[in-house]
């Protein structure tokens, strides 16, 4: 099949965010994912002549996706960690990364057809840290045939595998999943966020513990999570004591179709607010359960949010 170049560049790109989602899932990593992407693109465009017309050029790209997550994968040397008694898969995976909504949302406007729109019960933090505890293998069946919709033959396709082995793979893959099962989590709550963002600016403890619950889990990767009501407190007064720290102004956004929100702290002595952290908050019958920080601004950029902001 012989194609124009143009024509073979526009097809890479009408692929390009829900490629992102699956290589998301398969490493748990926002940039990885990014950067497979650009591989799959690189490998495509390399090998453009193989492409037949067999297959629909999206099952095409996924499986030179996958390949290219496989071969990231087996080069890595990350290692789950255990889980905790009362713990998270979410600490067990210490390189997971959040993903902006903004990908999500160009992944469901460009999908096809075909395509299988990004479930939000799919993409949670909690449900990208359980499949970062499958094998690679059992990881990419399920993957590609339960949340992309690939049929049991083109997922063998794609794994250069029989569709017997495919099934294999996914029980195992299921029956892992039904035992760590992920805490998925409302929709976001505005009024909740707006809440929690009003209380941590005011440096209000009392008020943003109203607003979680009695098991509420905090985690700051890479120190150990901090459990339940009477620790968070401790927790939380250390991180908004204004003498200590200074002031923090927080911005809502989304990620992983979680309610978020992105720090500013302006330290003692200085007169911007600058990149601090983000916040997934997880909310289960109106009360906050989790809220997983990720520290550093390198964050910031992936959600188009300025690195400082001046007081208000």
């Amino acid at each position: 099949m012989t194609t124009p170049d143009g024509a073979y560049a526009a097809a890479f790109a009408s692929h390009r965010a829900e490629l992102e989602v699956h290589c998301y899932r398969m490493t748990g990593s926002a940039s990885d994912a990014e950067e497979l992407v650009q591989e799959t693109f690189l490998r495509a465009w390399r090998h453009r002549d193989r492409y037949q017309g067999t297959a629909s050029m999206r099952t095409w790209l996924y499986r030179i996706a996958t390949n290219a997550c496989l071969d990231r994968l087996r080069a890595a040397s990350r290692r789950t960690q255990p889980v905790g008694l009362g713990g998270s898969p979410l600490d067990a995976v210490p390189w997971l990364e959040p993903l902006p909504d903004s990908v999500l949302d160009r992944a469901e406007a460009d999908a096809g057809p075909e395509a299988v729109v990004v479930d939000r019960e799919t993409i949670t933090l909690g449900f990208v840290a359980v499949l970062q505890l499958l094998p690679p293998r059992q990881r990419a069946a399920l993957v590609a045939h339960d949340l992309v919709g690939l049929s049991g033959a083109e997922t063998a396709a794609l794994l250069d595998t029989p569709v017997s082995a495919v099934n294999s793979l996914l029980q195992r893959a299921r029956a892992t999943v039904r035992r760590e099962p992920p805490s998925v989590g409302e929709d976001a709550d505005p009024d909740l966020v707006a809440r929690y963002v009003a209380a941590h600016e005011a440096g209000d403890v009392d008020a943003l513990l109203a607003l979680v619950a009695d098991d509420v889990r905090l985690a700051m990767p890479p120190e150990p999570p901090t459990f339940g009501r009477d620790a968070s407190a401790a927790a939380l007064r250390e991180i908004l004591d204004p003498d200590r720290n200074g002031s923090w102004r927080l911005v809502p956004v989304a990620a992983n179709r979680q309610p978020a929100t992105a720090g500013y702290l302006r330290r003692p002595g200085d007169d911007l607010h600058r990149a601090a952290s983000l916040d997934l908050l997880t909310v289960v019958a109106g009360r906050i359960t989790a809220i997983d920080t990720f520290l550093g601004e390198h964050w910031f950029p992936r959600f188009a949010l300025p690195l400082t902001v001046p007081p208000p």
